[in-house]
Protein backbone atom coordinates (compact mmCIF):
# COMPACT_ATOMS: atom_id res chain seq x y z
CA UNK A 1 0.00 0.00 0.00
CA UNK A 2 1.50 3.26 -1.05
CA UNK A 3 0.84 5.95 1.49
CA UNK A 4 3.29 8.51 -0.22
CA UNK A 5 0.56 10.68 -1.66
CA UNK A 6 -1.09 10.76 1.92
CA UNK A 7 2.22 11.49 3.65
CA UNK A 8 3.23 14.34 1.56
CA UNK A 9 -0.12 15.71 2.01
CA UNK A 10 0.40 16.31 5.36
CA UNK A 11 4.07 17.15 4.77
CA UNK A 12 2.49 20.76 2.64
CA UNK A 13 -0.49 21.28 4.98
CA UNK A 14 1.72 21.35 8.19
CA UNK A 15 4.68 23.38 6.16
CA UNK A 16 2.08 26.20 5.02
CA UNK A 17 0.79 26.18 8.67
CA UNK A 18 4.49 26.88 9.89
CA UNK A 19 5.55 28.76 7.09
CA UNK A 20 3.87 31.89 8.46
CA UNK A 21 5.10 30.42 12.36
CA UNK A 22 1.11 30.03 13.07
CA UNK A 23 0.43 28.75 16.89
CA UNK A 24 -3.18 28.52 17.47
CA UNK A 25 -6.12 25.40 16.41
CA UNK A 26 -7.87 28.26 14.90
CA UNK A 27 -5.15 28.73 12.32
CA UNK A 28 -5.06 24.99 11.64
CA UNK A 29 -8.68 24.82 11.58
CA UNK A 30 -8.43 27.75 8.43
CA UNK A 31 -5.29 26.04 6.73
CA UNK A 32 -7.15 23.32 7.23
CA UNK A 33 -10.74 24.20 5.25
CA UNK A 34 -8.55 26.39 2.48
CA UNK A 35 -7.13 22.89 1.48
CA UNK A 36 -10.54 20.75 2.27
CA UNK A 37 -8.02 18.43 4.10
CA UNK A 38 -10.58 16.26 5.05
CA UNK A 39 -11.03 14.95 1.32
CA UNK A 40 -7.74 13.05 2.66
CA UNK A 41 -10.35 10.38 3.37
CA UNK A 42 -12.22 10.41 0.13
CA UNK A 43 -9.07 8.20 -1.65
CA UNK A 44 -8.37 5.73 1.48
CA UNK A 45 -7.89 2.18 1.03
CA UNK A 46 -11.07 -0.32 1.16
CA UNK A 47 -8.85 -2.73 3.25
CA UNK A 48 -6.53 -2.59 6.32
CA UNK A 49 -8.09 0.83 7.15
CA UNK A 50 -5.83 0.30 10.65
CA UNK A 51 -2.53 0.45 8.74
CA UNK A 52 -3.91 3.24 6.96
CA UNK A 53 -4.83 5.47 9.87
CA UNK A 54 -1.93 4.52 12.06
CA UNK A 55 0.37 4.86 9.46
CA UNK A 56 -1.25 9.00 9.26
CA UNK A 57 -1.02 8.96 12.94
CA UNK A 58 2.30 7.93 12.82
CA UNK A 59 3.74 10.40 10.08
CA UNK A 60 1.82 13.32 11.32
CA UNK A 61 3.25 12.29 15.27
CA UNK A 62 6.93 12.42 13.79
CA UNK A 63 6.32 16.53 13.01
CA UNK A 64 5.06 16.85 16.26
CA UNK A 65 7.98 15.32 18.32
CA UNK A 66 10.73 16.45 15.96
CA UNK A 67 13.51 19.36 16.60
CA UNK A 68 11.92 21.62 14.52
CA UNK A 69 10.12 25.33 15.37
CA UNK A 70 7.62 25.36 17.52
CA UNK A 71 5.18 26.16 14.90
CA UNK A 72 5.56 23.03 13.22
CA UNK A 73 5.55 20.85 16.24
CA UNK A 74 2.44 22.36 17.09
CA UNK A 75 1.40 21.85 13.96
CA UNK A 76 1.77 18.60 14.13
CA UNK A 77 -0.21 18.35 17.20
CA UNK A 78 -3.27 20.14 15.64
CA UNK A 79 -3.23 17.77 12.69
CA UNK A 80 -3.02 15.03 14.42
CA UNK A 81 -6.31 16.15 16.58
CA UNK A 82 -8.39 17.09 13.31
CA UNK A 83 -7.20 14.15 11.91
CA UNK A 84 -9.20 11.74 14.42
CA UNK A 85 -12.04 14.19 14.69
CA UNK A 86 -12.77 14.19 11.03
CA UNK A 87 -12.24 10.68 10.14
CA UNK A 88 -15.34 8.71 8.93
CA UNK A 89 -15.01 5.95 10.66
CA UNK A 90 -16.95 4.17 13.22
CA UNK A 91 -15.77 3.37 15.91
CA UNK A 92 -12.97 6.53 15.40
CA UNK A 93 -9.48 4.61 15.24
CA UNK A 94 -7.71 5.54 18.35
CA UNK A 95 -4.35 6.94 18.04
CA UNK A 96 -1.13 5.21 19.08
CA UNK A 97 1.65 7.22 21.28
CA UNK A 98 4.68 5.75 22.83
CA UNK A 99 5.56 6.60 26.10
CA UNK A 100 8.83 8.21 24.30
CA UNK A 101 6.39 10.06 22.22
CA UNK A 102 4.53 11.10 25.28
CA UNK A 103 7.45 12.46 26.90
CA UNK A 104 8.23 14.79 24.34
CA UNK A 105 4.47 15.53 23.79
CA UNK A 106 4.87 16.84 27.61
CA UNK A 107 7.34 19.07 26.83
CA UNK A 108 5.74 20.55 23.77
CA UNK A 109 2.76 21.08 26.14
CA UNK A 110 5.13 22.82 28.92
CA UNK A 111 6.78 25.52 26.03
CA UNK A 112 3.54 26.77 24.94
CA UNK A 113 2.42 27.55 28.24
CA UNK A 114 5.49 28.86 28.63
CA UNK A 115 4.61 31.06 25.79
CA UNK A 116 1.29 31.71 26.93
CA UNK A 117 -0.69 29.61 23.87
CA UNK A 118 -3.42 28.55 26.17
CA UNK A 119 -5.07 26.15 23.76
CA UNK A 120 -2.49 23.16 24.10
CA UNK A 121 -2.57 22.22 27.45
CA UNK A 122 -6.73 22.33 27.09
CA UNK A 123 -6.94 20.55 23.72
CA UNK A 124 -3.95 18.06 25.16
CA UNK A 125 -6.43 17.26 28.34
CA UNK A 126 -9.38 17.17 25.71
CA UNK A 127 -7.92 14.52 23.53
CA UNK A 128 -7.30 12.49 26.95
CA UNK A 129 -10.40 12.87 27.98
CA UNK A 130 -12.09 11.66 25.02
CA UNK A 131 -9.60 8.28 25.25
CA UNK A 132 -8.43 9.41 22.09
CA UNK A 133 -4.96 7.84 22.88
CA UNK A 134 -3.51 4.21 22.52
CA UNK A 135 -0.85 4.15 24.94
CA UNK A 136 2.20 1.47 24.44
CA UNK A 137 5.78 1.24 25.12
CA UNK A 138 7.13 0.84 21.69
CA UNK A 139 7.78 4.03 19.18
CA UNK A 140 5.70 2.75 15.85
CA UNK A 141 7.31 3.54 12.85
CA UNK A 142 6.66 1.90 9.64
CA UNK A 143 8.43 -1.46 10.03
CA UNK A 144 6.60 -2.27 13.18
CA UNK A 145 3.30 -0.60 12.17
CA UNK A 146 1.55 -3.71 10.86
CA UNK A 147 2.61 -5.97 14.29
CA UNK A 148 1.49 -3.27 16.43
CA UNK A 149 -2.24 -2.56 14.93
CA UNK A 150 -2.37 -6.21 15.14
CA UNK A 151 -1.47 -6.54 19.05
CA UNK A 152 -3.90 -3.18 19.18
CA UNK A 153 -6.73 -4.64 17.26
CA UNK A 154 -5.97 -8.41 19.12
CA UNK A 155 -6.36 -6.38 22.76
CA UNK A 156 -8.75 -4.12 22.18
CA UNK A 157 -11.59 -5.72 20.29
CA UNK A 158 -10.75 -9.57 21.94
CA UNK A 159 -14.76 -11.02 21.74
CA UNK A 160 -14.29 -13.83 23.67
CA UNK A 161 -17.39 -14.34 25.32
CA UNK A 162 -19.38 -14.34 21.88
CA UNK A 163 -17.25 -16.76 20.85
CA UNK A 164 -17.67 -19.06 23.61
CA UNK A 165 -21.54 -18.48 22.61
CA UNK A 166 -20.89 -19.70 19.17
CA UNK A 167 -18.76 -22.68 20.01
CA UNK A 168 -22.01 -24.45 23.02
CA UNK A 169 -23.91 -23.40 19.72
CA UNK A 170 -22.31 -25.05 17.04
CA UNK A 171 -23.58 -28.81 15.92
CA UNK A 172 -19.75 -29.65 15.66
CA UNK A 173 -19.69 -30.41 19.68
CA UNK A 174 -17.62 -32.97 19.30
CA UNK A 175 -14.94 -31.25 18.18
CA UNK A 176 -14.59 -28.60 20.89
CA UNK A 177 -15.43 -31.42 23.83
CA UNK A 178 -11.75 -31.66 24.92
CA UNK A 179 -10.81 -28.12 23.65
CA UNK A 180 -8.62 -26.08 26.40
CA UNK A 181 -10.21 -22.88 25.51
CA UNK A 182 -7.09 -21.03 27.45
CA UNK A 183 -4.99 -22.35 25.47
CA UNK A 184 -6.84 -21.92 22.27
CA UNK A 185 -7.11 -17.85 23.02
CA UNK A 186 -3.26 -18.36 24.22
CA UNK A 187 -4.55 -16.91 27.69
CA UNK A 188 -0.84 -16.23 28.86
CA UNK A 189 0.06 -14.28 26.40
CA UNK A 190 -3.13 -12.24 26.17
CA UNK A 191 -2.91 -11.52 30.17
CA UNK A 192 0.58 -10.42 29.23
CA UNK A 193 -0.42 -8.05 26.83
CA UNK A 194 -3.25 -6.91 29.14
CA UNK A 195 -0.96 -6.19 31.87
CA UNK A 196 1.60 -4.28 29.69
CA UNK A 197 -1.21 -2.14 28.66
CA UNK A 198 -2.20 -1.48 31.70
CA UNK A 199 1.16 -0.08 32.96
CA UNK A 200 1.68 2.13 29.77
CA UNK A 201 -1.98 3.43 30.48
CA UNK A 202 -0.86 4.10 34.05
CA UNK A 203 3.00 5.57 33.26
CA UNK A 204 1.00 8.02 30.41
CA UNK A 205 -1.58 9.08 33.12
CA UNK A 206 1.13 9.93 35.52
CA UNK A 207 3.31 11.68 32.83
CA UNK A 208 0.27 13.87 31.60
CA UNK A 209 -0.42 15.32 35.16
CA UNK A 210 2.82 16.83 35.72
CA UNK A 211 1.61 18.90 32.80
CA UNK A 212 -2.00 19.23 32.68
CA UNK A 213 -5.44 18.56 34.68
CA UNK A 214 -6.23 14.96 34.34
CA UNK A 215 -8.29 14.72 37.32
CA UNK A 216 -10.79 13.83 34.96
CA UNK A 217 -9.34 11.24 33.36
CA UNK A 218 -7.59 9.18 36.25
CA UNK A 219 -10.14 6.57 36.49
CA UNK A 220 -9.01 5.19 33.02
CA UNK A 221 -6.52 3.29 34.92
CA UNK A 222 -8.62 1.48 37.19
CA UNK A 223 -12.08 1.65 35.19
CA UNK A 224 -12.13 -2.33 34.51
CA UNK A 225 -11.08 -5.40 35.00
CA UNK A 226 -7.70 -6.23 32.55
CA UNK A 227 -9.09 -8.25 29.38
CA UNK A 228 -6.50 -11.08 30.27
CA UNK A 229 -8.26 -11.92 33.53
CA UNK A 230 -11.55 -11.37 32.55
CA UNK A 231 -10.46 -14.32 29.16
CA UNK A 232 -9.33 -16.21 32.51
CA UNK A 233 -12.82 -16.33 34.25
CA UNK A 234 -13.84 -16.90 31.32
CA UNK A 235 -12.16 -19.91 30.20
CA UNK A 236 -12.53 -21.24 34.27
CA UNK A 237 -15.90 -20.90 33.02
CA UNK A 238 -15.45 -23.26 30.40
CA UNK A 239 -13.88 -25.93 32.24
CA UNK A 240 -16.52 -25.84 34.74
CA UNK A 241 -19.10 -26.53 32.09
CA UNK A 242 -17.07 -28.68 30.55
CA UNK A 243 -16.74 -31.03 33.51
CA UNK A 244 -20.63 -30.73 33.97
CA UNK A 245 -20.80 -31.59 29.96
CA UNK A 246 -18.68 -34.85 31.05
CA UNK A 247 -20.90 -35.73 33.90
CA UNK A 248 -24.15 -35.21 31.76
CA UNK A 249 -22.88 -37.31 28.71
CA UNK A 250 -20.03 -39.40 30.26
CA UNK A 251 -18.20 -38.52 27.44
CA UNK A 252 -15.00 -37.89 28.41
CA UNK A 253 -12.56 -39.83 27.31
CA UNK A 254 -10.36 -39.05 24.47
CA UNK A 255 -10.59 -41.25 21.31
CA UNK A 256 -8.08 -43.52 20.66
CA UNK A 257 -5.01 -42.50 18.75
CA UNK A 258 -6.36 -43.91 15.37
CA UNK A 259 -9.57 -42.47 16.03
CA UNK A 260 -7.93 -38.98 16.49
CA UNK A 261 -6.03 -39.72 12.93
CA UNK A 262 -9.70 -40.63 11.29
CA UNK A 263 -11.08 -37.80 12.49
CA UNK A 264 -8.55 -35.30 11.49
CA UNK A 265 -8.47 -36.81 8.17
CA UNK A 266 -12.67 -36.54 8.11
CA UNK A 267 -11.85 -32.66 9.27
CA UNK A 268 -9.51 -31.95 6.60
CA UNK A 269 -11.81 -33.13 4.27
CA UNK A 270 -14.82 -31.18 5.03
CA UNK A 271 -14.77 -27.91 3.52
CA UNK A 272 -16.57 -25.98 5.99
CA UNK A 273 -13.91 -26.45 8.56
CA UNK A 274 -11.60 -23.83 7.00
CA UNK A 275 -14.38 -21.34 6.64
CA UNK A 276 -15.55 -22.06 10.47
CA UNK A 277 -12.06 -21.30 11.44
CA UNK A 278 -11.74 -18.04 9.86
CA UNK A 279 -15.08 -17.33 11.29
CA UNK A 280 -14.14 -18.05 15.04
CA UNK A 281 -10.11 -16.11 14.74
CA UNK A 282 -12.98 -12.99 13.75
CA UNK A 283 -15.44 -14.06 16.46
CA UNK A 284 -12.37 -13.84 18.69
CA UNK A 285 -10.49 -10.86 17.88
CA UNK A 286 -13.00 -8.93 15.20
CA UNK A 287 -12.60 -5.05 15.28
Amino acid sequence: MDLSPFKQDIDELIDEFAQDELTTLADMKRVWLSRKFTYIYEACPSTNLSFFMQSLYAHTICHMVSNDSLSRRLGGLYCLYCLYETQPFKPPFHIYISLGELKKLKKLVVEAKNKDIRVVPALVKRMLEKKIFLFGSVDLNESSIPETVKQLTDLQNARVQVAYEKLFASTRIEHFIHMDLGAEVDLNVLKKMSTEYAEAKRQAIQEASEVVDVQNVKHIQDEQELMGDVVGKIAENWNVQKELFYQQTRMDQQPAAAEQTQLQVNDDEQGGDEDFGQELEQLLFQA
